[in-house]
């Protein structure tokens, strides 16, 4: 039988591919998921446009009760901030680096074209 953790972290992973697939279309590259360090995670790093991107990805059914990038508070980004300065001491790059938010919304298992992801370039320093 599946723990809902066991479910929570597969919706996870879909919401990332999904993010990743739109960052796709979107004209950037794909150069890692699921980047973990001591310092914290790094859901989708991505290249294009000039910028290296580490993109902060969350799911819901709905913004209904709230944005979800409401959920990237201040102790995120800097979990994420971090683990992005080691990302950019182990792998050098000339690109500009830059840290956004992707919301996904709809049901896990939804075709792309049926759901809403907004992407937030910059959405914090």
């Amino acid at each position: 039988m599946m723990k809902l953790s066991d479910s929570k972290k597969l919706a996870g992973q879909w919401g990332e591919q999904q993010a990743a697939d739109a960052l796709k279309r979107r004209g950037y590259r794909i150069i890692g998921r699921n980047y973990s360090c001591r310092f914290g995670e790094i859901d989708v790093i991505a290249a294009g446009h000039g910028c290296i991107v580490f993109a902060e990805v969350k799911l819901r059914r709905s913004d209904r009760f709230a944005e979800a990038r409401e959920a990237v508070d201040a102790a995120k980004q800097q979990r994420v901030k971090r683990a992005a300065m080691l990302w950019l001491a182990e792998n050098e790059t000339d690109l500009q680096p830059r840290f956004d938010v992707i919301e996904v919304y709809g049901e896990v298992g939804m075709p792309a074209r049926k759901l809403d992801i907004r992407h937030i370039e910059n959405a914090f320093e």
